[in-house]
């Protein structure tokens, strides 16, 4: 059963939802959800159960805007200042487990790129990413991939926010059918970066 507490960061208190695997942790693996929605969003669920159950320690972060009631996403330095305190705090609690992954979907993607390297990350899971606003294709955001780590983006064919390329240590996963929510088949996205996970060495090549 998954546990749920609080961190403090200068942002305020972000929510901290951990499941913990059956057997000893391969990896942590943090998520960050989209800049309105929740850690419950379907394609966050089915990546936290098939990272779980292939060992990993998943740790959803609800960012402080949202813990305080607040739709509208925070500015950017304050997510990236808030995730940053939160990690910091995740690695002395997960001493245990020194491989730490970073990512979420949209906005959270976003967060996780911007300061996988800070943080020490060693691999960034991408979902969803907003490549650009919907219509505006020249305010592109790929330089955020750009983090000198393997990195997976799984994105819906169907997004309006777009579908990054591929590029150098950057694997790009188009889901058909999908759009920005990643709702059609979250369990067919959660295979496609256990897979990614197992063939990094991140994950047990025995789980189901």
């Amino acid at each position: 059963m998954p546990t749920s507490d609080q961190i403090d960061t200068p942002r305020g208190p972000a929510g901290i939802t951990t499941d913990l695997p059956a057997r000893p942790a391969t990896a942590l693996l943090v998520l960050g959800h989209g800049a309105g929605g929740s850690v419950d969003a379907p394609d966050l669920l089915a990546v936290r159960d098939a990272s779980v159950a292939a060992g990993l320690v998943v740790v959803r972060v609800t960012q402080p805007y949202r813990v305080a009631g607040r739709r509208a996403p925070a500015p950017a330095g304050h997510l990236d200042e808030a995730w940053t305190a939160v990690l910091a705090v995740l690695r002395d609690r997960h001493v245990d487990t020194p491989t730490v992954l970073v990512g979420g979907r949209s906005s959270g993607a976003r967060v996780a790129c911007r300061t996988a390297r800070a943080v020490g990350a060693a691999g960034v899971v991408a979902l969803a990413f907003p490549l650009h606003p919907p219509g505006r294709p020249e305010r592109s955001r790929a330089a955020e991939l750009g983090t000198g780590l393997p990195t997976l983006v799984v994105n819906g064919d169907r997004d309006p926010f777009g579908t990054p390329e591929p590029a150098q240590g950057v694997q790009v996963v188009s889901r058909p059918g999908e759009t920005h929510d990643l709702r059609r088949d979250p369990a067919g996205t959660a295979i496609v970066v256990r897979d990614w996970l197992r063939a990094q060495g991140w994950a047990a090549n025995c789980a189901a």
